[in-house]
C-alpha cells in the first residue's frame, strides 16, 4: 500500500510518501481502506520527536480515520466488507477500572493511534473491533475524519472536566485551530457565553459564525485588558487552554474568582512560570484533560448526526502532499481542519 511516514525525528522535509505492507488482521481486527485521515498537531509533536515516548519507525501518522471496512477478522460479526466506518482513535485495554468506567484516557496501556500504533496516513489501516464506528451518509468521509480527536477532547475538556454551565463566562484560544472549532461549537451548545481568540479578520469572522459572541483579535489587542472589560472586570469563568507559554501567565490574569483553566496541549512550548500565590488566594482549578473516552466520542458523533455539532474543514490535500499539508498547520494558515484524500 502507499503510505506517508518518517524513518527519523525532524522536520516536514522527513515525511515520505512510498510503499509499505499492507497491514494483517487478528480475529479481532477490522482493516479499513481509508478514504480520509485529518491532521492534527500531535502529528506535528510525533513527528519532531516526544522525550521518552515510544513509537513504531517507520511511523506512519494520523489519529482521525474514515473509510470502508476493507476486511474482518473471523471473530468480528458486526461488520461486514464495504461498511462506512471511522477508527475511534484512543486504545483502550477495555478491562480495567479507567476503562469500564469511561475514563480511558486514565488506562495505564491507553495508546493514541497514529501515535504510539501506526495511524491513517496510509491506504489502509487496522484496529481492533472496539474501535470501529459505523458513519451515516449525512457528511462525506472527509468531513467525517474532521471530527474524532479534536471533538473528543473539546468534549472531554468543557463538559467533563470544565463542568461548563449556561451563562458562564468561557474563553477559548485559538478559535481557528482544529479543536478552537470544536470547542467553540461545544461550549456555545452548552449556553456558555462564548469569548474567543483568533488573529486576523477572515478568521474572527468564522469564530463568529460558528457561534463565539465575542471574538478578540490577539495579534492587535490585550486580550487580558479585552476580557476584563468584556466580563465588566469579572474576568471568564472557563478558560480552554492548549498553547503553553504564550499564553499560561495572561489567563491567570483572565480567570475570575473560583475559575477552572482546563489545559490539553503545548503548541508553544512544554514549560510554563506561574505565581503560585494567586493560584490559592483567587481559589484557581487547573485541570489536566488528555483525549476522552469512546462514550464521549458516541456522545459527539450522535449530537454530529443531529446537526448540532459540524466538522469543519479548512483544506483537503491528496496524500502525497501530507507535508505540505503539515506545514500548513505549522504556519497557522487554517481556520479548522486540514485532512487529507486518500
Amino acid at each position: 500500500m502507499k503510505a506517508v511516514v518518517f524513518r527519523e525525528n525532524g522536520g516536514v522535509d522527513k515525511l515520505i510518501y512510498t510503499d509499505m505492507e499492507k497491514p494483517t488482521i487478528s480475529p479481532y481486527e477490522v482493516l479499513v481502506k481509508v478514504h480520509a485521515s485529518a491532521l492534527n498537531h500531535l502529528d506535528i509533536w510525533v513527528r519532531q520527536g516526544l522525550p521518552g515516548a515510544e513509537i513504531p519507525m517507520p511511523h506512519i501518522s494520523g489519529s482521525d480515520v474514515a473509510g470502508e471496512v476493507a476486511e474482518v477478522g473471523m471473530e468480528v460479526k458486526k461488520f461486514k466488507v464495504g461498511d462506512k466506518v471511522l477508527i475511534a482513535p484512543g486504545v483502550r485495554c477495555r478491562k480495567c477500572v479507567y476503562c469500564t468506567t469511561n475514563r480511558d484516557s486514565m488506562c495505564d496501556s491507553f495508546k493514541i493511534m497514529g501515535f504510539q500504533v501506526q495511524g491513517g496516513y496510509a491506504e489502509y489501516a487496522r484496529a481492533h473491533v472496539d474501535n470501529i464506528i459505523p458513519i451515516s451518509q449525512k457528511y462525506s468521509f472527509e468531513e467525517w475524519a474532521a471530527i474524532p480527536l479534536v471533538f473528543v477532547t473539546a468534549w472531554h475538556m468543557l463538559i467533563t472536566q470544565g463542568q461548563i454551565k449556561p451563562g458562564e463566562n468561557v474563553l477559548i484560544h485559538a478559535a481557528g485551530s482544529g479543536i478552537g472549532s470544536a470547542a467553540v461549537q461545544i461550549a456555545r451548545l452548552a449556553g456558555t457565553r462564548v469569548i474567543a481568540t483568533a488573529r486576523g479578520s477572515e478568521k474572527i469572522e468564522k469564530a463568529k459564525r460558528l457561534g463565539a459572541d465575542e471574538v478578540i483579535d490577539y495579534s492587535q489587542e490585550n486580550y487580558v485588558e479585552k476580557v476584563k472589560l468584556l466580563t465588566n472586570g469579572k474576568g471568564v469563568d472557563v478558560i480552554f487552554e492548549h498553547i503553553g507559554p504564550d499564553t499560561w501567565e495572561k489567563n491567570l490574569q483572565c480567570l475570575a474568582k473560583g475559575g477552572r483553566m482546563v489545559v490539553c496541549g503545548a503548541t508553544s512550548g512544554p514549560k510554563i512560570t506561574m505565581e503560585i500565590r494567586l493560584l490559592f488566594m483567587r481559589h484557581y482549578s487547573i485541570i489536566g484533560c488528555y483525549m476522552g473516552s469512546k462514550k464521549e466520542l458516541l456522545d459527539v458523533l450522535n449530537l454530529v448526526e443531529m446537526g448540532r455539532l459540524k466538522p469543519v474543514i479548512d483544506s483537503i490535500f491528496p496524500l502525497k502532499d501530507a507535508a505540505a499539508a503539515q506545514q500548513r498547520m505549522l504556519n497557522r494558515e487554517n481556520f479548522g481542519k486540514i485532512v487529507l484524500k486518500v
